[in-house]
């Protein structure tokens, strides 16, 4: 079975996706970052400089720097793919779709996957790390 572990738990962690969804589309940094966990960490390996960032407050400022390029509307959805939850970590894979205007305003649609590990910290669920392959854009 893809989805493993209690149901309020995966709930949950289904949530914690769908706020950081949330988060990009209102362009809201204080709610994105509340996603992760301090010592997390954000792998986009498709980005130049943007491969590896590590740490709450280093992946807050990358995310700060990423969205100034778009100074449109970025709209978000995600969908989750699978989760395994044993007892405060899990692994998961979310398929993230965004529309984007782009800075000479054009649009573009990316597709992706994040392979995703949580962690639970005082009774929250929060993204340990993300690695992110883009499977479309266009």
């Amino acid at each position: 079975m893809a989805f493993t572990g209690p149901f309020e738990d995966r709930l949950a962690i289904h949530e914690l996706i769908l706020s950081y969804a949330d988060a990009i589309n209102t362009r809201d940094g204080e709610a994105w970052i509340s996603c992760w966990a301090e010592d997390a960490e954000w792998n986009l390996p498709m980005i130049p400089g943007m491969e590896t960032t590590k740490g709450r407050e280093a992946i807050l400022a990358t995310w700060m720097d990423a969205m100034a390029r778009y100074p449109g509307q970025m709209v978000a959805h995600t969908a989750l793919g699978m989760l395994e939850i044993t007892g405060d970590t899990a692994i998961g894979r979310a398929y993230p779709r965004e529309f984007i205007i782009n800075s000479d305003g054009t649009t573009s649609t990316d597709h992706g996957r994040y392979d995703d590990e949580y962690v639970k910290q005082d009774g929250v669920w929060l993204f340990k790390s993300r690695t992110h392959t883009l499977l479309h854009s266009g």
